[in-house]
């Protein structure tokens, strides 16, 4: 305190004047850390003017002339930071370098600086050059010296690798496996399993250990049962009350009560949790296990379970009929019969409204007290259809259903059902009777009024059928039905009146008139033989709703729909309206028939095709379907006459003028066909026509004959291939190799992209023997025609029958590369593997090739071979749907039924395949090409292919 004063005696006091002088703090600097106002709370702020402009780091700066480096603000700052990252500590000073960084960074860097650093980085190098050989030669040895000491792994083994080659196959052999040290269970190691030990294990052990259950005071423990290692007593079995007095027994029941008073509490704790949120709403849970009720004798505690929820269900809400069902079905399902019906009973008390519950209430109850209960029920409920419906199945005898149906109609005569199920019990004339007494109480029902008219006659079945249209204007069935009738009593020409006027009449009325649902009325009409009806429909809906430029396909769509349905006459109509509207279209014709052809009879087909040459003359493909069927049906003038007026309309056509040739070949008329030729020849020279003639000459045995037809056609055909195939093949015949050689040669030449040509060459040669050849042929013909799968086939089956098979699998996979997608080099594929790869191989030939018939073909094949003879039959039928043109697959097929199949299933593979009339394939055309058997029929050439297949696959 003394202090303080002296200290404040010391001080000057203060004059009145000092006020008057200026502040001493005035014009002076402020103190360091001093900002203004801090004291009375006022923190400091910086605004914009303090530090300058916002500026872009991309900017230009002020300095218009700035270096390089310092054109933008952004390369400002970064240099400003650089300079503030320099350290000048004494610390980082050298004697010899200066600073860490460079002093005079930071000042400006001229022209005589650069050069004088060129000048000193030259002298560097120069220094550097002068000094570098002794260096590096100095590294070398240094690295030498280090590789002597520390060798790499790879030098320290060199010795042993030189001596590898020395190591015999044998010792090779004998060195063993590098397994795996660590014994089984550390190799596998399985993590122990802990199972809790049921209550059901220690009460058998209580009953069958009663006299070793003692005590020993002194221990405590069981004396008599003791397992390995568990020395200690059953949890809970000396606990007083689990233990019945007297027997050695455990109480189940009790262990179950304490569970379900554990899982009581556990569910009260969870729903009063701290933070009041429940988790697991405890009533919603209980109502859930309802759900469990069993359908089988299930748990009996699931079932006592679902008894007390049941039970607190109907005492909350007696009035709640479910509750009542439930609790019946659930003592029917546990076998308590008598419970449940007096459960029903009871319920029946308490909803006397419900119709499901005495519906349940009667199914539950024996016959005559069922009847009792349902009887009850109608006193109820006078108004409800089920509950009579369910007294009059209870009632055995005919008469008295009638009786309890007649009372019920009493009641609720609106109901249809009520009325069906009467009307189906009664004879003929009473059905009549109770049907025209129906339509007056049901007006609007479709049905009845249509069985109605059904059992009348036909005058009065008109007037139900008129009532019905006025009471239902909108229903199109009235009046299909009503056109049926008239059809059926022989008025078909008002059959397409009473059409005409429904779609009218029910326009008026707002009905739309929809397309597909009339075509589906129609196709009932004509499964149910009302054809005219069926016709008439047809004719009035078909254009409904259809763009101009989309009718055409559209009805063929149709047409094909009816086709697949059945509905032949639908169909027929279908074609008939589509021809009536384009009588030009040739397509539709041919449409027209195709589909007479497969469904119709011979005489509607040349109909059908008389009309249509009358309106396309120039299409001759119907001229010729025309011919055709008379000539199958054995009318050889008639077929003559249609290909003469063919020939008016189209004169000089090339196929009229073959047509005509075949008829007359056929027909065994061979001048005639030759006359017909030479005047085609004349009139109408063609590559084609020539090549009939030569084939003609050929198949006759006029062998030179032929050779001087088609060396005259060569001169005109010369790129024509067939014309040199044939020259080649008569040579061949006539065994002259070398002609033969020579014309496919020349052939060649003219056309080398012609792959049989090729073939017949390489077949030539390796016939002859000269198999290097063939093999040259193939190759030129494959760079001529590259991706061509024909001639890589060939290849690889010419290296398979000289025995070479590495050869032609490795050309196998060559082909595949470039023809991945080719049916029949996967076929082949398929079948050059070993017997165990070939499934694999079908598979991948399957996933390239999906459609493809060949493969689909040897897949049939590869089933067949394994045995499998449903799955194979199923492969065929696929591959001959898929194409019927391949006449490899049917001959297959054939003898595949020859072998494995009955009379019928060949006879009607036969018949498929004359059907088909298929044209292509190897085996096939080896045959129906061949010479002598030229005049055969499909059938014949079918037996003659299958009979020289030797099923070697």
């Amino acid at each position: 305190g003394a202090a303080v004063t002296n200290v404040g005696g010391m001080m000057p006091l203060a004059s009145p004047l000092m006020g008057k002088k200026k502040k001493p703090f005035l014009g002076m600097p402020a103190p360091l850390g001093y900002v203004p106002g801090l004291g009375r709370g006022a923190t400091g702020f910086t605004t914009r003017s303090d530090i300058g402009p916002a500026r872009d780091a991309n900017d230009p700066v002020d300095d218009r002339h700035a270096p390089p480096g310092k054109r933008t603000v952004g390369d400002q700052m970064k240099k400003n930071q650089d300079d503030d990252d320099e350290d000048l500590n004494d610390t980082n000073y050298d004697e010899f370098n200066g600073y860490a960084g460079s002093l005079f960074s930071s000042g400006p860097y001229e022209k005589d600086d650069e050069e004088a650093d060129a000048i000193y980085a030259a002298l560097d190098k120069r220094m550097d050059e002068r000094r570098k050989e002794r260096r590096e030669l100095r590294e070398k040895e240094e690295i030498e010296k280090y590789r002597m000491e520390r060798p790499k792994i790879q030098q320290q083994f060199s010795d042993l690798k030189r001596k590898l080659a020395e190591v015999s196959e044998e010792e090779w052999l004998s060195i063993p496996e590098v397994g795996d040290a660590r014994n089984k269970r550390q190799r596998n190691p399985r993590y122990e399993k802990l199972t809790p030990v049921p209550d059901s294990f220690f009460s058998k052990h209580l009953q069958t250990g009663e006299n070793h259950t003692t005590v020993d005071p002194l221990q405590g423990t069981f004396t008599g049962i003791i397992y390995s290692g568990l020395n200690t007593p059953y949890p809970g079995s000396m606990t007083p009350g689990l233990m019945t007095p007297g027997t050695g027994e455990l109480d189940m029941r009790k262990i179950g009560q304490a569970r379900n008073t554990l899982m009581d509490m556990r569910l009260s704790q969870v729903s009063d949790s701290v933070s009041g949120q429940t988790v697991v709403d405890p009533k919603g849970y209980l109502t859930d296990l309802n759900s469990m009720i069993p359908t089988h004798g299930g748990d009996i505690s699931d079932i006592k379970k679902a008894r007390l929820l049941l039970k607190s269900v109907r005492e909350t809400n007696p009035h709640h009929p479910p509750a009542w069902i439930a609790s019946a079905r659930l003592e029917e399902v546990t076998g308590k019969l008598q419970v449940a019906r007096n459960l029903i009973m009871k319920g029946t008390e308490m909803c006397v409204k419900s119709e499901d519950v005495w519906l349940e209430a009667a199914r539950l109850q024996p016959g005559d007290t069922a009847k009792a209960v349902v009887a009850q029920a109608v006193r109820h409920l006078p108004q409800s259809v089920r509950i009579y419906i369910r007294a009059a199945e209870l009632e055995t005898d005919v008469r008295a259903k009638k009786r309890v149906l007649r009372k019920a109609l009493e009641n609720v005569s609106k109901s249809v059902r009520l009325w069906k199920t009467a009307v189906e019990l009664e004879e003929q004339e009473d059905a009549r009777i109770m049907l025209s007494r129906a339509v007056e109480c049901c007006p609007t029902s479709v049905e009845l009024w249509l069985a109605l008219a059904r059992l009348e006659t036909y005058e009065n079945a008109r007037r139900v059928l008129n009532k019905a249209r006025e009471n239902i204007p909108t229903d199109r069935h009235i009046w299909i039905t009503a056109a049926k009738l008239e059809e059926a009593n022989g008025n078909t020409q008002m059959v397409e009146k009473i059409i005409d006027r429904a779609i009218t009449s029910l326009r008026a009325n707002g009905v739309e008139i929809n397309r597909e649902q009339w075509i589906q009325d129609a196709e009932e009409c004509d499964k149910a033989g009302s054809v005219a009806t069926c016709q008439a429909v047809i004719r009035a809906v078909i254009g409904i709703g259809i763009e101009e430029e989309d009718r055409k396909h559209t009805w063929m769509e149709d047409a094909d729909s009816c086709v697949a349905h059945g509905a032949l006459e639908c169909a027929r109509a279908i074609y008939a309206h589509a021809l009536q509207v384009f009588p030009s279209k040739k397509s539709v014709w041919l449409r027209a028939a195709y589909f007479e052809k497969n469904n119709g009879t011979r005489e509607s087909l040349e109909a059908l095709l008389q009309r249509a040459v009358a309106h396309c003359p120039k299409a001759e493909v119907l001229w010729l379907m025309g011919a055709k069927s008379k000539w199958l049906a054995e009318d050889v003038p008639a077929a003559r006459s249609i290909l003469a007026l063919a020939f008016q309309a189209n004169p000089n056509s090339e196929e009229i003028w073959l047509a005509a040739v075949k008829l007359e070949s056929e027909n065994n008329e061979y001048e005639r066909a030759r006359r017909l030729l030479a005047k085609a020849r004349s009139s109408a020279p063609t590559a084609r026509v020539f090549m009939k003639s030569v084939k003609l000459e050929w198949v006759l045995g006029n062998i030179e004959a032929g050779q001087e037809l088609c060396t005259e056609a060569l001169k005109h055909y010369e790129d024509f291939p067939k014309l040199w195939m044939m020259r080649g093949q008569i040579e061949e015949q006539c065994e002259n190799m070398d002609k033969a050689r020579e014309a496919y040669n020349q052939g060649l030449k003219k056309c080398p992209h012609s792959v049989p040509l090729w073939l017949l060459l390489s077949h030539l040669e390796e016939r002859v023997g000269q198999l290097t050849r063939a093999r040259a042929i193939l190759e030129k013909a494959r760079l001529k025609n590259p991706q061509s799968p024909e001639l890589w086939l060939e290849s690889v089956r010419l290296e398979f029958r000289a025995g070479l098979k590495n050869i032609s699998n490795t050309l196998m996979a060559k082909a595949l590369q470039e023809c991945p997608n080719s049916g029949i080099l996967w076929a082949e594929a398929v079948f050059l593997e070993a017997r165990p790869q070939r499934k694999t191989k079908s598979v991948d030939a399957l996933k390239k090739c999906e459609h493809d018939p060949h493969v689909l073909l040897a897949v049939a094949k590869l089933f067949w071979s394994e045995r499998k003879i449903t799955k194979a039959r199923e492969w065929f039928l696929r591959t001959v749907k898929i194409e019927p043109d391949l006449g490899d697959a049917w001959a297959l097929f054939y003898k595949f039924e020859m072998q494995h199949g009955t009379e019928e299933q060949q006879e009607e593979v036969r018949k498929r395949c004359e059907n088909a009339e298929p044209r292509h394939g190897e085996l096939w055309c080896a045959e129906s090409k061949h010479v002598l058997n030229w005049q055969k029929k499909t059938g014949e050439i079918l037996a003659e292919v299958a009979s020289k297949i030797k099923n070697t696959f």
